[in-house]
């Protein structure tokens, strides 16, 4: 479930830095698709901690 609301938050915020940038329909897509992959991956790692650690 983390990783999925980190996902969603990432795509959210790279599309907002490509547009403070300037970008087009494209560069939107393409920032929201590569910080919506690398939150998701941030998302993953604090999930396994979470469970490895027992914080849940």
């Amino acid at each position: 479930m983390i990783a999925w609301v980190a996902a969603l938050l990432g795509v959210i915020f790279g599309i907002i830095q490509a547009r403070r940038k300037g970008g087009k329909a494209l560069d939107l897509a393409q920032y929201g698709a590569v910080y919506g992959i690398f939150f998701a991956v941030i998302g993953v790692i604090v999930q396994i901690v979470i469970i490895r650690f027992g914080f849940m």
